[in-house]
């Protein structure tokens, strides 16, 4: 499954919104901080692979 790439793009109290990056599309995702690594800000890269989100 994957890889697919992402920006975090905003990121809201228990959430952050990340826009895919591999591909053309708008949309923004919203994804649980729980799901994400704990380093990640608002700019940061990542990578989703396995259902497994890194950064990059």
């Amino acid at each position: 499954m994957g890889p697919y790439y992402y920006v975090v793009e905003k990121i809201s109290g228990d959430y952050a919104f990340l826009k895919r990056t591999d591909i053309d599309e708008n949309d923004l995702m919203q994804v649980a901080m729980a799901l994400l690594p704990q380093s990640i800000d608002e700019g940061t890269r990542l990578k989703w692979e396995n259902l497994v989100y890194t950064v990059e």
